[in-house]
């Protein structure tokens, strides 16, 4: 895991095409914005998750 310091309104490129920017520190959290060509999702881990597991099922229902 790479861990950075960033300061509000400074930014991280993720492969030349996704970048996140710190726009709020307010308290115990933090507020990021996320742009990147539309053809790559953001999702919120839990988000992430939830549309794994679905893949996942549907994948198993198609071997069986």
């Amino acid at each position: 895991m790479l861990v950075l310091s960033r300061k509000c309104g400074q930014s991280v490129v993720v492969d030349d095409n996704v970048e996140v920017t710190v726009l709020e520190i307010r308290g115990g959290r933090v507020k990021l914005g996320f742009r990147g060509p539309a053809h790559v999702p953001i999702h919120r881990e839990e988000v992430y998750q939830s549309v794994k597991e679905f893949r996942d099922a549907l994948y198993h229902a198609e071997c069986a």
